[in-house]
């Protein structure tokens, strides 16, 4: 082989390795690639490969630098019986400067310093540069800042120029061998990404969803067919070393055809993307998955103790009201399709027909017929503050509290307001029990109730209730 020079330039710094790697000998017959949550992909890869009768040394260096090996599974095509994979072995080591200077410890290099002096010796440090020993013992030492070029004799044994899969192969017949290699590799993620629109009314919106695909695996899938699959797989360990909500009205929205798929697969989702693509190494690409309009959304105002207020929950507690975005996932909606998770920015269309971020909150996968809340942020004029205006010791185990909350708002329009109260207290086996109240509450959970009331224009509402705990 060729000698080798690794070139740095006085203007950029950057490093040139001018190497000759082999290239692989199966040819790619199809290419498919199912991408799960969580950084896992598994690929699909059809080749056709030629052998001769006996022993094969196969190279295989068109895949994934972040492959699992003990996760890869062959199946021969064309002689099922008769061709079969003696050994594996994923190589890996990467030629690059460090790892060449490595190789050649104790072993003859040439170097060339910016100022077009020439080294050659044999190399015995490469800590922050190169420390190299001429003929005569003398030695000199370069920092990397100062090179500008390293000659190597070869390329080292065990160096290669990209991840490949070797494979030992038996084969009973010779030619063309059709193969079905099958990986998992991580390095490969997708997440969903939605915008919904609302209409200058609020009674209506728009849904967009676009699909981001990420490839960190150090290669390129070209037209492939790509699966995604939504929902949580359970992975080995490795070894030891909500509230009643107003009726939505009842216009159908309608949804655009999606070039995204949805089907069921086990107890997950999967979206099948009907056309293939090529998804490069290092790239962010996204695909359209669904469209919806003229979706029935509802809003609603919500204060809750757990997450409205400030202040100390044994003094005065002041708050806003969060926004709430609701819609239901049927096709009377428009919609009707399993929706994986993802982050949901939400705009509205102003006078002027201008869409304004008014805020953003993450999507669960949801499934069919199920509810959509989205909180879009805090009002500006819908307020609550709630005090604890007695407390009762009755016995070792027991108490009574008593509280009062009242919702102010500054709107000129009347609001109606979700008013949650969460009655957990320390300890697992709390008990409560509402014993008096001002207005009837609905019962959410175990530890929380509900209180809807209609705050006047520019008016306030006051609840007050007490409740007794045991322990």
């Amino acid at each position: 082989m060729k000698n080798m020079k690794i070139f740095r330039t006085t203007a950029s710094a950057l490093l040139v390795i001018l190497l000759f790697a082999s290239i692989g000998f199966a040819a790619r017959d199809g290419l498919q690639v199912t991408i799960y949550n969580y950084n896992r992909a598994l690929v699909n890869d059809h080749r056709v490969i030629p052998l001769k009768k006996g022993l094969n040394e196969i190279k295989l260096t068109d895949v994934s630098a972040r492959i699992d090996p003990t996760s890869v599974h062959v199946a021969w095509l064309t002689d099922p019986e008769g061709t079969r994979v003696l050994e594996q072995s994923f190589e890996y080591d990467l030629v690059s400067t460090s790892r060449l200077l490595e190789k050649y410890l104790d072993r003859q290099i040439k170097v060339v310093a910016r100022d077009g002096t020439a080294y050659k010796g044999t190399l015995i440090g490469i800590t922050g540069g190169v420390i190299i020993r001429n003929a005569t013992g003398g030695t000199t030492a370069l920092k990397n800042e100062y090179l500008r070029e390293i000659t190597f004799p070869s390329l080292p044994n065990g160096l290669i120029t990209r991840p490949t899969l070797m494979w030992l192969v038996d084969a009973a017949k010779s030619g063309k061998h059709k193969t079905e290699l099958i990986y998992l590799t991580e390095g490969l993620n997708w997440h969903a990404e939605y915008i919904l629109s609302l209409s200058k009314a609020g009674k209506n919106a728009d849904l967009s969803s676009w699909i981001t695909l990420d490839n960190r695996t150090g290669m390129t899938f070209t037209d492939a067919h790509t699966k995604l699959v939504a929902g949580s797989l359970h992975r080995a360990p490795p070894p030891r070393r909500s509230a009643p909500y107003q009726a939505l009205r009842k216009e159908a929205g309608t949804v655009t055809e999606s070039q995204v798929q949805p089907r069921s697969l086990f107890e997950y989702h999967l979206y099948d993307i009907k056309r293939p693509f090529t998804l490069r190494n290092n790239e962010n690409k996204q695909i359209q998955f669904l469209t919806g309009h003229q979706i029935p959304v509802i809003k609603r105002f919500v204060l809750d103790n757990g997450r409205s207020y400030t202040g100390s929950p044994d003094n005065r507690q002041k708050g806003k009201a969060e926004v709430q975005i609701l819609f239901v996932n049927n096709r009377k909606s428009g919609l009707g399709i399993p929706l994986p998770a993802g982050i949901c920015r939400i705009f509205k269309s102003d006078v002027d027909e201008s869409r304004q971020l008014i805020g953003e909150d993450r999507i669960k996968h949801t499934s069919t017929d199920e509810r959509v809340i989205l909180t879009a942020g805090k009002a500006f004029d819908v307020v609550g503050e709630r005090v604890k205006t007695s407390q009762k010791v009755l016995g070792k185990r027991s108490r009574k509290e008593t509280w009062r909350i009242e919702v102010r708002n500054h709107k000129r329009e009347k609001v109606p307001v979700h008013v949650v109260e969460r009655l957990n207290r320390s300890g697992s086996r709390t008990e409560w029990e509402i014993v008096s109240e001002s207005r009837h509450h609905t019962k959410k959970s175990a530890n929380a109730v509900e209180y809807l009331v209609k705050v006047p224009a520019e008016g306030k509402t006051e609840i007050t209730y007490s409740v007794i705990f045991r322990w």
